[in-house]
């Protein structure tokens, strides 16, 4: 009998998507006698939460990719990422007086807030009879 521990993933026997087992019940007496396996995935961005009989399901026979594929791929996206975060960091790098936008604001009389204070009254004179 094939041991299930949260966090392997698994297939139904018949066919379906790959699961990730969330939990193991077990019976009330006897820890070694497994009841049903909770297991979790999506469909599209909903998540699904199903319990499962032992014999229903197996572990999950992950397809591997070659190293030169996989390698591929991560360059590929490291020269996206990479291109992002130099054109942000570009961007933070500009002073704030050479920007167009602030320099505009600036400018404008009405971007200038006037706060005024209220007069205090006048404090009550004592009034001696």
């Amino acid at each position: 009998m094939t041991v299930f521990k949260p966090g392997n993933l698994v297939v139904l026997k018949s066919g379906g998507p790959v699961m990730t087992v969330d939990a193991v019940n077990t019976d009330i007496f006897d820890d070694n006698k497994v009841t049903g396996i909770v297991c979790v995935w999506f469909l599209g961005e909903k998540l699904q939460r199903v319990r499962f009989a032992h014999d229903a399901i197996e572990p999950a026979r992950l397809q591997k990719t070659s190293s030169r594929k996989r390698k591929a791929r991560l360059e590929k996206a490291t020269g996206e990422y990479k291109m992002v975060l130099d054109e942000m960091v570009a961007a933070m790098n500009i002073p704030a007086d050479e920007t167009d936008a602030s320099s505009k604001v600036a400018e404008r009389p009405e971007a200038k807030t006037v706060v005024e204070q209220p007069e205090t009254a006048p404090a009550p004179k004592d009034v001696a009879a």
